[in-house]
């Protein structure tokens, strides 16, 4: 009798003694709302995914592909997604129906351009993975019946730029035209995701850029970037109404660094209605020389470059995001060390220039933009004299926007632009159910 209560008092305990810890494990249970502990490797895992809304990615195949990457290993990195790519390429092949065919396509481009981003400018496997991904991009455009006109841009002798116009479906000359244009490290084709799919679906036309130092200008032309972005931003406006009517207005969007670049734009065309900035970017300057000591530059003009030089590498080392960061500043602005790559940036301010815009302004930011100080917003804002109108969106962590550029937010930032812009231009009764 007494073994057996002991036999039922030890099988209650074990129960006891289960509950206790399935409960603590449970509470250890939580989700972790971050791809890497690395920022970079995290936040360009992130870009991926924010493209799910208009079919340039799904969320298994990401999640799949992240499993084989380790953060920092730009190698690794390049043949996991470029995997992912080609298997969704051959799915495409092997897929009858055409719509399906074609968001198989577009996933894959999207897949291709993510993994050469780490990769150096040098690296012989990036022409091959571009191609890849621009040749998905527009067969995926193709299968799925979107319209669009790709337009050279003529930009001095012997050299253009690259451009796509996407028109309305319907409403178009009731409608702004949207001017998008990307940053320091975005394509021509990925601008499609960004803004272009959701806009058709509101009516409106949107005409994508690249200028120098961007995408395929950059790689096959060597065109690199100008702090004077009204002159590519002018020349492809003008190719553009070369061939089509003028809108009734037109407005300017710029994605990241595009923060500068398109306010620079419009402050010197007035032909610019509105100018969107998004996310913020008042000074690059400023942004640049967070991650650069002021003594670096008294070390180098005293003859203590090489001291300099192993301090870079030995941060590079340590930081894949500042080592991408070091690599592709001098690639696309054309420096040779990364020294000079802050100097140069020092250009690249809207001080001075803001004061020219004449139109309506929507800024948007991100409270927690691992790139861009939030006090940018402040010195925009203060700047913009003489704009019509000035609007500021600033997302924090809770509402999910609190990233560069509100990547994973994808649909937050385009109900306050296209609420935005019924507020300040107008739309049709279609556009305002």
């Amino acid at each position: 009798m007494l073994e057996a209560k002991l036999l039922w008092l030890a099988v209650v305990a074990a129960l006891v003694i289960g509950v206790i810890m399935y409960t603590a494990l449970r509470r250890g249970d939580v989700g972790q709302g971050r791809f890497f502990a690395d920022q970079s490797y995290h936040f360009q895992t992130l870009r991926v995914m924010n493209d799910v809304p208009s079919d340039g990615a799904d969320t298994a195949e990401v999640l799949e592909t992240i499993k084989h990457v380790r953060s920092g290993d730009a190698q690794g990195w390049f043949r996991a997604w470029s995997d992912t790519g080609d298997r969704v390429t051959r799915s495409a092949a092997s897929t009858t129906d055409r719509i399906a065919r074609g968001r198989a396509l577009l996933r894959a481009h999207n897949y291709y351009r993510t993994a050469e981003f780490f990769l150096l400018s040098d690296d012989t496997k990036r022409p091959v993975s571009a191609a890849k991904n621009i040749r998905s991009f527009y067969a995926g455009l193709d299968a799925l019946g979107v319209a669009y006109q790709q337009i050279k841009v003529p930009y001095g002798e012997g050299r253009h730029l690259e451009a796509v116009y996407y028109p309305a479906t319907e409403g178009g000359p009731r409608r702004p035209l949207i001017v998008l244009g990307g940053g320091f490290d975005s394509t021509l084709e990925e601008l499609y995701f960004v803004l272009v799919k959701d806009a058709h679906e509101h009516g409106y036309a949107v005409l994508t850029y690249d200028g120098p130092g961007q995408g395929s200008v950059l790689r096959d032309q060597g065109l690199t970037f100008t702090h004077e972005w009204e002159k590519p931003t002018t020349a492809v406006v003008d190719a553009f109404l070369a061939n089509h009517s003028r809108p009734h207005k037109i407005v300017l969007v710029g994605m990241s660094m595009g923060g500068y670049l398109a306010p620079r734009a419009a402050a010197f065309d007035e032909r610019f209605d509105g100018v969107v900035t998004f996310d913020v970017f008042f000074d690059a300057g400023a942004i640049a020389r967070r991650y650069v000591p002021a003594a670096a530059f008294w070390l180098r003009d005293h003859g203590f470059g090489a001291v300099i030089d192993m301090l870079i590498h030995a941060k590079a080392a340590r930081s894949p995001g500042f080592a991408w960061a070091i690599s592709n500043g001098m690639w696309t602005l054309g420096t040779k060390h990364p020294l000079d790559t802050v100097t140069v940036l020092q250009k690249y301010t809207l001080a001075g220039v803001a004061q020219r815009i004449k139109g309506d302004v929507l800024i948007l930011a991100g409270a927690e933009d691992h790139f861009v100080p939030i006090e940018q917003v402040a010195q925009f804002e203060k700047a913009l004299t003489a704009a019509r109108s000035v609007t500021t969106k600033t997302y924090d962590r809770a509402s999910g926007g609190a990233e560069h550029c509100q990547l994973g937010a994808q649909t937050l930032w385009h109900a306050d632009f296209f609420d935005w812009m019924l507020a300040k231009f107008g739309g049709d009764k279609l556009a305002r159910q």
